[in-house]
């Protein structure tokens, strides 16, 4: 076969003002002016990709909270490791999260904050003469505070919660789960036996940690069932959390919850396969609205939160 070059002249065009395009010069950003507030500065970012998507996410929460409907936040443990708590505790204070999710490893770090405010052990130094996830305090008091309180009748959240309440600890006000218990705020811990240092100390208690854990998980599905014209936040946790969202969503459904003007966010600084999937995607289907923020979380959240603050 033979080719010889296209006639280009044959080529058809058009106007480029019929054209439709994306980016506008409206949608700019503006430059900031120095001394000027916090909201002048959200002002100045543009009106587009990433920049629009995270103006979007500030208006739902603050419209969600304005008429009522929850903000539920799941989040990894990462987040208190990074010195977040006093912003959820905020949010949380103020009434702009309505319930909190965590994982397992979340009650580890929650405790050890309230208790010495520090945490965060260094597994490289420790895994190879098995001294890793051996702190004595850390496993005796959590798992006793979770046999007792499921043996009550409570979750794993509440039970760590108001252990850590009721533990005059020198830095209870970074305790997550313990303001949670204080302020009357579902807080449910989600655990997979076997991925957290609790459950390697002798005090573990299968049984409590399963029933609490499955206590905990029947709560948020009802917490997931008043999500409609509401805003899931799944912040930090690449794969448990987006299951158990996902398994609540459905569970919610099944019983008669619409769940159809939901809105849903993912917050990481790496955007994986389950959290987009199974919060931004999935749940969102029948006209709900997801987003995807990439960043770290000890940049984007409190920028997310004081952007709210300002919204509301």
């Amino acid at each position: 076969m033979k080719f010889t070059p296209i006639d280009a002249t044959r080529l058809k065009t058009y106007s480029l003002k019929l054209r439709k395009s994306k980016v506008d010069a409206a949608s700019s950003a503006k430059p900031f002016t120095p001394g000027g507030s916090f909201k002048d500065f959200l002002d100045t970012l543009p009106g587009i990709l990433a920049a629009e998507s995270f103006k979007d996410v500030v208006k739902a929460i603050a419209a969600a909270r304005k008429s009522g409907r929850p903000v539920v936040l799941g989040m990894g443990s990462h987040v208190i490791k990074v010195g977040l708590s006093p912003v959820v505790i905020d949010l949380m204070a103020k009434g702009v999260i309505t319930a909190l999710a965590l994982n397992g490893s979340g009650i580890v770090h929650d405790f050890e904050m309230a208790y010495q405010g520090r945490t965060s052990e260094d597994v490289d130094a420790e895994i190879g003469d098995g001294s890793f996830g051996m702190a004595e305090e850390t496993g005796r008091i959590v798992n006793e505070a979770v046999n007792a309180g499921v043996g009550e009748g409570l979750g794993i959240g509440a039970s760590v919660g108001r252990a850590i309440a009721a533990g005059n600890y020198p830095h209870a006000d970074k305790s997550l789960l313990a303001a949670a218990y204080r302020l009357d705020i579902p807080a449910t811990v989600h655990v997979a036996v076997g991925t957290d240092i609790l459950h390697m100390h002798p005090s573990a208690d299968g049984a409590a940690i399963g029933l609490g854990s499955l206590r905990d998980f029947r709560l948020f599905c009802s917490v997931v069932s008043a999500l409609e014209g509401g805003v899931y936040i799944n912040l930090g946790s690449a794969v448990l959390l987006p299951e158990v969202f996902l398994k609540a969503v459905t569970t919610a459904r099944n019983l008669g919850a619409p769940l159809e003007k939901i809105t849903t966010v993912n917050m990481d600084f790496i955007q994986g396969y389950r959290p987009n999937t199974n919060v931004v995607r999935r749940p969102t289907l029948k006209g709900g609205r997801g987003y995807s923020l990439t960043g770290h979380h000890e940049i984007m959240f409190p920028l997310l939160a004081a952007a709210v603050l300002e919204e509301l």
